[in-house]
């Protein structure tokens, strides 16, 4: 409740423009870098494995995932692999299936079911108990929450460009926080619920464009649950909604991350031919057939793409 009347009131400075300017940037800044954390850091990297990353961009993703406030990493992972694991069972932590509310933001209030404290117990954790990065931030996370969590995002307009301390306080912790916490929450609601299923149209996950904006392309959840091992977090060839993806990408480039692991291009075709809704963009029209399958090395060739289009009719 705190947390969200806060975001009112920081709503209210930034629309009254009682927030100087370089708060509004700051804010901004905040929500995208700590974003990144979440997804690239506690999501692709810890709760998948879908790629490595050497110790500086593990510490910047920690950085950035502790500002966050989601808890520490050890725990989102924990939470996340139960989640796969159960998807859509009473197992699954914030089960869609219980309604759009539980969902969203009730399973972290209520006691979770029997189910889910059982299964969280079986969960393999041992890769993380043995990441000292992780481990560390897990142990120390009540005062790194103080220290970068509300000091960090309040301290630097206050002491920088002479925001007044309650205004960055309103606006720089608890909406930014809020704002934060709720485009989280919303892939587990909206894109469980609302959106196409061109993958697998048999699990609730779905493919949502405005989450996957929001949310750097997290939204693309149907094709996430489908090949939850994928570093990328949709097939589409564009950074703009695939933010992470782009991320990752660019520190591959600098040899921070490594081994990334992807799906096949025409795996995922011919997934989405048989167990798909038919909205797949490859499915039924020619018009398609310059799309493309990948990023720098994985692209693959217009002649393959054509192949795999005849395969599906």
């Amino acid at each position: 409740m705190f947390v969200h009347v806060g975001f009112l009131i920081g709503l209210y400075h930034l629309v009254t423009f009682r927030a100087k300017f370089y708060t509004y940037l700051w804010t901004l800044g905040l929500v995208w870098a700590t974003g990144i954390g979440i997804t690239a850091g506690a999501h692709r990297l810890w709760s998948h494995k879908s790629y490595k990353a050497r110790w500086p961009l593990r510490v910047l993703l920690m950085f950035l995932f502790t500002i966050c406030g989601q808890r520490d990493a050890y725990t989102w992972a924990h939470d996340h692999r139960v989640h796969h694991k159960y998807s859509e069972t009473d197992a699954d932590p914030h089960n869609a299936k219980r309604g759009f509310f539980f969902a969203h933001v009730g399973w972290v209030f209520l006691t979770p079911h029997p189910e889910v404290v059982a299964k969280r117990k079986i969960i393999d954790m041992s890769d993380l108990e043995a990441d000292p990065i992780v481990m560390l931030q897990r142990r120390f996370y009540i005062p790194l929450f103080a220290l970068l969590v509300i000091g960090l995002p309040v301290l630097v307009p206050w002491y920088w460009w002479d925001e007044q301390l309650a205004v960055a306080f309103w606006v720089c912790f608890t909406f930014r926080f809020t704002t934060t916490l709720n485009i989280a929450f919303f892939v587990n609601s909206v894109a469980h619920m609302f959106g196409n299923k061109p993958y697998d149209k048999s699990i609730s996950p779905v493919e949502n464009l405005a989450v996957a904006i929001a949310a750097m392309g997290e939204g693309w959840h149907n094709y996430h649950h489908v090949f939850p091992w994928d570093y990328k977090t949709s097939e589409l060839g564009s950074y703009l909604f695939n933010v992470t993806t782009g991320f990752i990408d660019c520190f591959a480039r600098l040899g921070w991350a490594y081994d990334r692991k992807s799906v096949p291009p025409e795996v995922v075709a011919r997934r989405a031919a048989k167990c798909g809704d038919g909205t797949h963009f490859l499915t039924d029209a020619y018009a398609h057939q310059d799309a493309v399958w990948g990023y720098g090395d994985q692209d693959i060739p217009k002649e393959d793409v054509d192949a795999i289009i005849r395969t599906q009719r």
